[in-house]
């Protein structure tokens, strides 16, 4: 014999279903730390600082960068890349980035500790102020350039300094991407015939770890300026 649930209580209970599924969906979207999926969202300083650390060192260097309200700020005058404390292959990078006048950075990938300096192993998405460095006076050494190899796409535009761009850099199967502000700014394949020239006719020729493996770790570079990331997000493949 079926029994009938009172209408009163089943639109309190439907309604309760409602607001579960809305608390569920907003933590989704705001979890610390590891999400589902594969994806890191490292939007608070535990999280950021649990996640990287220096290059060559065991620790998160505090008196080189620091972390603010989830915003990842270097110390001017410090230098100590960061890099990831897991390696990573195939996978999406998102984050926001902002410099000063003058300044310069870099993303990296692929990065190993074999070298001295990231920039020896892994290759690097450049962050620059064109309009007033040197770096900015070459093609392929400006922000959003494959750094000494590839100049970015000349609709590719970076904001003024002081204002927040957004990068995405993806990995998968050895085909990398440079998103730069909603634009492709580079794109090229690891292991091409292509690649390998254009590395052989480099400053980075003689460097042989240098885009040697692609499981690596990501860096984020100080070069004694400073500069700001929020909103690191990275998805597994």
């Amino acid at each position: 014999m079926m029994t009938h649930t009172p209408i009163s209580r089943r639109a309190g209970f439907t309604l309760g279903l409602a607001s579960l599924a809305v608390l569920l969906a907003a933590t989704a979207c705001h979890c610390p730390g590891r999400c589902g999926g594969g994806e890191t969202v490292l939007n608070t300083c535990e999280s950021i600082t649990n996640a990287f650390r220096g290059f060559h060192t065991n620790a998160f260097p505090d008196q080189y960068w620091v972390c603010e309200n989830g915003v990842l700020h270097s110390i001017r005058g410090k230098q100590i890349d960061l890099i990831t404390r897991e390696k990573y292959t195939d996978f999406e990078l998102e984050l926001d980035w902002k410099i000063p006048a003058g300044a310069n950075s870099g993303i990296f990938i692929g990065v190993s500790e074999a070298t001295s300096e990231t920039y020896w192993s892994g290759p690097e998405m450049q962050i620059n102020d064109d309009l007033t460095t040197d770096d900015g006076k070459t093609p392929n050494t400006t922000t959003g350039s494959l750094y000494g190899l590839i100049a970015p796409d000349k609709n590719c535009h970076a904001k003024p300094v002081g204002e927040y761009n957004h990068t995405r850099i993806t990995s998968r199967g050895g085909h990398v991407e440079y998103w730069l502000n909603g634009v492709k700014s580079v794109e090229y394949d690891w292991d091409s015939p292509a690649m390998r020239e254009m590395i052989s006719k480099s400053k980075f020729s003689d460097q042989p770890y240098y885009m040697k493996e692609r499981n690596g770790y990501i860096s984020l570079q100080s070069e004694g300026d400073e500069v700001w990331f929020r909103n690191i997000r990275i998805r597994r493949y």
